[in-house]
């Protein structure tokens, strides 16, 4: 307490000095309407400016909750997006899916904690493992398109095969020539995907969109793999040689969806009875 009382006596001709400028600013102030309204003017403009930056910390501190409540809305309409397609397949008008059919894909929302570009084979760790009902085999697809396959899991992680793999193949079709092939990743470049067996006679423009086809069980048919980026033809080949960008950004991906088909075991086994009875 003394030295407060000491620091206040050494200092007292400045804190008389400081008080003084304040109570003549004071009067300036009210005594002026031009320098009242200067004042009032300069200082609701840097309140409104901090108030700004204030607004603008707050919703990048809460961008975290904020991609995780989208990642959740946008798992629910992939479902119902899904069902729907599901449920009006193109067939004849006869034909009417059933709804067990219809409902035969569930998606569940998880985040990324490792992902991998720089290696020929890559991998993905998400934070949903066997106590949220994920089983390798599923497939994993992002908000903008196919990410890869779940290789092995734990109860509270799993491993994804990522499509940034050289051994992993994902069955595609080429949306306007109507084309079906197989798309792998050539090692090279994480931004981009190749399009194999794709008949050289037919015609493929650049910019034509890739999505996974029906004859597969671990993807729901219409998601997006990539658009055709270039397309060639190599000598003495019968197919195009056409390259995709990617749909997926894997230099960013935070959230992902874990889909599991309901019916795959079904239409798995009964797919090898018939392999056995060869």
């Amino acid at each position: 307490m003394g030295e407060l009382v000491d620091f206040f006596l050494r200092s007292r001709n400045f804190i008389l000095f400081v008080l003084l400028e304040v109570l003549c600013f004071y009067f300036i102030i009210n005594t002026s309407n031009y320098w009242g309204v200067t004042y009032f003017n300069t200082s609701n403009r840097y309140a409104a400016q901090i108030l700004a930056w204030s607004n603008a910390a707050n919703q990048y501190a809460s961008l975290r909750q904020v991609n995780a409540d989208l990642a959740l809305e946008n798992q629910q309409l992939h479902a119902r997006l899904t069902k729907l397609l599901q449920s009006k397949p193109a067939a004849p008008a006869e034909y009417q899916a059933d709804s067990a059919f219809a409902d035969r894909f569930k998606f569940t929302v998880a985040k990324v904690v490792n992902n991998t570009t720089q290696f020929a084979n890559n991998y993905i760790t998400i934070d949903k493992g066997t106590d949220d009902g994920i089983r390798p085999g599923m497939g994993v697809i992002s908000p903008t398109g196919v990410v890869g396959k779940v290789k092995v899991c734990n109860q509270h992680f799993s491993v994804i095969t990522s499509i940034l793999h050289s051994e992993f193949l994902v069955s595609s079709k080429l949306v306007k020539a109507g084309e079906i092939g197989s798309a792998k990743w050539d090692g090279v470049d994480p931004h981009l995907i190749k399009l194999d067996a794709i008949p050289r006679y037919k015609p493929v423009a650049k910019g034509d969109s890739v999505v996974t086809s029906e004859f597969n069980s671990t993807f729901p048919p219409g998601i997006l793999v990539g658009r055709v980026r270039t397309v060639g033809v190599q000598p003495n080949q019968t197919f195009h040689d056409l390259t995709l960008n990617l749909a997926t950004n894997f230099s960013n991906l935070s959230f992902v969806y874990v889909v599991e088909n309901r019916l795959r075991a079904e239409q798995d086994q009964l797919e090898k009875q018939v392999e056995t009875e060869k």
